[in-house]
């Protein structure tokens, strides 16, 4: 039972830091723009100009 006096403010407290860290990632705008990656990752920004349509 002494192990309680330990585990309850250990998961409090790390419950209350997740609860921090949430809030944190809200207020800098994390979830701002929920679809921009998914469409950003399937542009070809990367291919050099002409992309690999030329034959060299």
């Amino acid at each position: 039972m002494n192990i309680l006096v330990v585990l309850v403010p250990l998961a409090l407290g790390l419950g209350l830091l997740g609860l921090a860290g949430f809030f944190w990632s809200m207020r800098t705008g994390q979830y701002a723009d929920m679809e921009g990656p998914g469409w950003r990752i399937l542009s070809d920004d990367d291919l050099p100009d002409g992309g690999a349509d030329k034959a060299d």
